[in-house]
């Protein structure tokens, strides 16, 4: 599907606020609530648009630790792993990387120990260095072109 600036107007204004309806989100680009829903609609069709979620306050939660885990594999067969990172509620993102390491991980925990006994258990799979969050400088989704 290619888009138009129209549906990129659409998807920075759903970015911004999924729950907007679509007569107010119409109203903003001069179009009516129900051209608005056709489109969203062909958004989700082709896979643009692959869901709706909402954003946390992780601080609010408890999870008050950021790690970031540079795990590197001891064997070439990483199928375990990735069930392991899959089944983890902690981890928030898993990136397979070229450069140091096989995968970089996002970790989101409460506590010290929490993220030790996380640790602990990654080390069926491999070595790891890891890197502490001081401060979340910055949190956006994916830029919108327009």
């Amino acid at each position: 599907m290619e888009l138009d600036n129209i549906d990129f107007q659409i998807l920075r204004l759903l970015n911004e606020n999924s729950r907007i309806q679509w007569k107010d989100l119409g109203e903003q680009i001069h179009m009516t609530g129900q051209a608005v829903g056709n489109r969203i609609k062909k958004l989700e069709d082709s896979g643009v648009i692959k869901a709706y979620s909402v954003i946390v306050d992780e601080l609010k939660l408890g999870l008050s630790y950021t790690a970031f885990v540079i795990i590197y594999m001891k064997t070439a067969n990483h199928d375990l792993f990735i069930r392991f990172v899959h089944d983890r509620n902690e981890v928030m993102e898993v990136h397979r990387v070229s450069g140091e390491g096989c995968y970089h991980l996002k970790i989101k925990v409460k506590s010290q120990d929490q993220l030790n006994l996380f640790l602990d258990r990654l080390l069926k799979f491999g070595n790891y260095s890891i890197h502490l969050s001081i401060q979340e400088i910055k949190q956006q989704s994916p830029l919108i072109a327009t």
